[in-house]
C-alpha cells in the first residue's frame, strides 16, 4: 500500500498573480524613462504618451468616492457608540495640525541650513498663482449640491460629510438598517473588484506618465536643481524614520519599516504616478486589513488626505526659501516666521487643488510675498519630480495616523497587525476586503455577509 493515499495530496497553493503585476509595473518605469530620452522636446512622441498616465489616475479617482463611502458607511452604521467617530475626527484633526506645524518648522530648518538657490541670481521670473478659496468657501464647499452629488463630485471631504450622515441614519434604522448594511457590504466587494480590474493597467499608465514627464522636462532641468531635490527628499526620509517612525514605535509599539514594507506595492503605484490618490482605496483596504477598526479607517484616511499633507509642507518652506534666494531677495527671519504661520493655513487646502503642491505654494507666496511669486516658474520643470516625495510622504504619515487613532482609541486589533506585519497573514489581493471581524464591536455581522460575498466573486 501506497504511504501517500491520494485523497492526503497537499493542497495546491493559490498563486498571486498580481505579484507580476507589480513587476511589469517596474518594468514599465524603465521603459518610460528610456521612451522619455530618446523622443525629448514638449511636443516629443513621449510628451504625447502623457494621457496614458493622465487616464490611469482618473480611473482611481474615479472609484475614490465609492470606496470611501462604503467603508464610512459599514464602520460606523455596525456600532452601536456614534461619540467613537467624534472622538476619532476631534483627535485626528489635533494630531493633523501638530505634525503639519512640525513639518513646515523642519522644511523652514533645512532650508536655512542648505541655502538652496543661493548664487543663482534668476530673475525676469513670470508665474501666475491659482485664486485659492478663502476659509468660508472652503467650509461651504464640503456641503455638496444633492446626497447623490457627493459621489459623482469627486470631492473626498464631500464624500466623508454625506457617509458620516448616512452612517449614523442607519444605526437607528434597526432591521431595516440592517438590510440597508448588508447590501453596502455587497457593494463595497464590487466597487474592490472594480479597483482590482483597473489596477490590471496600471503598467501602461506607469508608461505614459514617466515618459512623458522625461521627455518634456529632461535631464537637465533636473540636474540643475539637484540641490534642492536631494535636500527635499533627504529631509522626508529622515521625517518618515526619525520623526513618524519614532512616533509610531513609542504609542504602537510597530516598526516603521515593517510598515513600509507592507505598504510597498502602494508606493511603487505612488511613484509611478506621482500622486497618492492613486493609493488612497488601497490604503483604507489595508489598514482594515492590518487590524484597524472601520471606523477609524473611514474618518482618519479621507481626512488625513486633506489635512495631514507631511510632505506638501516640508516642500512649501523649502521651495519658498529657495525662490526667495535664487531671486536674491532672502527672507528675514521674522519673515520666514510669518510665512510658516500662513503657509499652516494654505496647506490645508492643498489636496482640493490640481497640481496642489505647485498651487498652495503660489497662492501662498503671492498672499505673503508678492514679489516672490514669479520665481515659482523657476521649480516647475522639477515639481512633478518633487511631487512624487511630497505623496510618498504623505501617504506614509496618514498611514501612520490611522494606526496611532487606533491605538488612542483602543480600536485596534494588536495581534492581528503582529500577524500582518510578519507575513503571516497576508494581504488578500483578490478580494481587498478584511475578513479578520475586528472593529464590529458585535453590534452587527457586516463583515460576515462581506465574506461570503467575497467567495461568490472569486467563484464567479
Amino acid at each position: 500500500m501506497s504511504p501517500t493515499a491520494p485523497d492526503a495530496a497537499p493542497v495546491k497553493k493559490k498563486v498571486d498573480r498580481t505579484h507580476w503585476l507589480y513587476i511589469a509595473v517596474v518594468i514599465a518605469v524603465v521603459l518610460g524613462v528610456a521612451v522619455g530620452l530618446m523622443f525629448p522636446g514638449k511636443d516629443g512622441f513621449a510628451a504625447n504618451l502623457k494621457p496614458l498616465g493622465d487616464g490611469f489616475v482618473a480611473l482611481i479617482k474615479m472609484m475614490i468616492s465609492p470606496v470611501i463611502f462604503c467603508t464610512i458607511v459599514l464602520g460606523i452604521g455596525s456600532i452601536a457608540k456614534a461619540k467613537t467617530v467624534g472622538k476619532v475626527g476631534g483627535l485626528a484633526l489635533l494630531y493633523f495640525m501638530v505634525m503639519s506645524t512640525f513639518a513646515l518648522g523642519i522644511g523652514l530648518v533645512v532650508g536655512n541650513l542648505v541655502h538652496p538657490g543661493q548664487g543663482l541670481n534668476l530673475k525676469d521670473a513670470t508665474y501666475k498663482a491659482t485664486q485659492s478659496a478663502d476659509t468660508t468657501d472652503f467650509l461651504l464647499g464640503i456641503i455638496p449640491k444633492s446626497l447623490l452629488s457627493s459621489l459623482t463630485a469627486g470631492d473626498v471631504l464631500q464624500t466623508l460629510f454625506v457617509a458620516l450622515l448616512v452612517g449614523f441614519a442607519l444605526q437607528r434604522m434597526g432591521r431595516t438598517g440592517r438590510l440597508l448594511l448588508d447590501f453596502i457590504a455587497q457593494a463595497q466587494a464590487l466597487v474592490f473588484r472594480i479597483l482590482i480590474m483597473i489596477m490590471w493597467v496600471a503598467p501602461i499608465g506607469a508608461f505614459g506618465a514617466i515618459a512623458a514627464v522625461v521627455g518634456a522636462t529632461g535631464w537637465k532641468a533636473v540636474l540643475s536643481l539637484a540641490t534642492l531635490m536631494i535636500a527635499f527628499y533627504i529631509t522626508c526620509i529622515l521625517f518618515i524614520v526619525v520623526v513618524l517612525g519614532t512616533i509610531l514605535k513609542v504609542v504602537s509599539g510597530v516598526n516603521i519599516f515593517k510598515l513600509m514594507k507592507y505598504l510597498g506595492r502602494e508606493y511603487l503605484i505612488i511613484v509611478s504616478t506621482s500622486s497618492s490618490e492613486a493609493a488612497l482605496p488601497r490604503l483604507i483596504a489595508k489598514m482594515e486589513h492590518l487590524g484597524v477598526s472601520k471606523p477609524v479607517v473611514g474618518v482618519t484616511v479621507p481626512t488625513g488626505y486633506s489635512f495631514n499633507l507631511d510632505g506638501t509642507a516640508i516642500y512649501l518652506t523649502m521651495a519658498s526659501l529657495f525662490i526667495a534666494s535664487a531671486m536674491g531677495q532672502p527672507l528675514a527671519l521674522g519673515e520666514q516666521i510669518g510665512l510658516l504661520v500662513f503657509m499652516i493655513i494654505a496647506s490645508k487646502g492643498a489636496a482640493g487643488v490640481s497640481g496642489a503642491g505647485l498651487a498652495t505654494l503660489a497662492g501662498g507666496l503671492q498672499a505673503h510675498a508678492p514679489q516672490l511669486v514669479g520665481g515659482v516658474s523657476f521649480i516647475v520643470g522639477i515639481d512633478r519630480f518633487m511631487s512624487e516625495a511630497r505623496a510618498l510622504t504623505n501617504f506614509t504619515g496618514n498611514a501612520v495616523a490611522t494606526v496611532l487613532m487606533g491605538t488612542w482609541t483602543k480600536e485596534i486589533d494588536a495581534a492581528q497587525v503582529t500577524e500582518v506585519l510578519s507575513g503571516r497573514s497576508p494581504f488578500d489581493e483578490t478580494t481587498m476586503i478584511a475578513d479578520h471581524g475586528h472593529g464590529d464591536g458585535g453590534e452587527l455581522s457586516v463583515g460576515a455577509t462581506g465574506a461570503g460575498a467575497e467567495e461568490e466573486l472569486v467563484r464567479a
